[in-house]
């Protein structure tokens, strides 16, 4: 994957991200982790290193100012529901070292690839949970999802592990109108926040809700 390294660069540039040589080294090991067992995990329809870098890595990159900026820079509980390879999560917790980061999936050899990725890249607050999102019994500051369900369906089913005050934060594609018409209390978009990520020529926006 060193052949990634430049244009992984010029995009964290072109996102005004700052991240130390571990932390690069840490992206692109864990790019290589993916190409390698994303066809035995089916964890990915797209293997190819240079989509991989703009429509996973850095698609997951454009989320992390505005998640910073949300938290005020403090560290928090981070909850990536329907984590699949770990995108965001695991990009939040190569970024974000100080959040405790857990990624869930129902599939258990997702969650074991997480958990594997965690142990490979020293990610010591990094952590791969096979379970439903239902099931969990912790609470968090911050909700993720990415590509994961219909925001009504995101909500709903991730509510419990929603701590006093958190908020979800979910990437989607165009502005999702139709979506956002069919949420139910006590979910409530307070906020669409347009992405430009780095490559990649699609609409991205991240959409921010609280309880209301």
């Amino acid at each position: 994957m060193r052949e990634l390294e430049a244009p992984l660069r010029r995009g964290l540039s072109e996102l005004a991200l700052t991240l130390d040589d571990s932390q690069v080294q840490q992206m692109l090991d864990y790019l290589a982790l993916l190409a390698k067992w994303g066809r035995v995990y089916n964890l990915t329809g797209r293997l190819e290193p240079a989509e991989m870098l703009s429509h996973h890595l850095l698609d997951s990159l454009a989320i992390v100012k505005p998640l910073r900026r949300q938290c005020s820079g403090a560290p928090v509980r981070v909850l990536d529901v329907g984590a699949g390879a770990g995108l965001p999560g695991v990009v939040l917790a190569i970024c974000c070292p100080d959040w405790q980061v857990d990624c869930v999936d129902a599939v258990a050899k997702k969650a074991a690839f997480v958990q594997q990725v965690a142990a490979n890249l020293r990610l010591l607050k990094l952590r791969g949970l096979h379970a439903r999102v239902e099931k969990l019994t912790d609470r968090y500051d911050l909700l993720t999802s990415r590509a994961f369900a219909s925001l009504a369906d995101f909500t709903q089913c991730s509510g419990s592990a929603l701590a006093d005050g958190g908020v979800w934060a979910a990437m989607k594609g165009k502005y999702p109108a139709d979506e956002i018409a069919q949420l139910k209390p006590p979910a409530n978009v307070f906020h669409v926040e347009p992405l430009v990520v780095p490559g990649l020529q699609a609409e991205r926006c991240l959409v921010w809700l609280r309880r209301h």
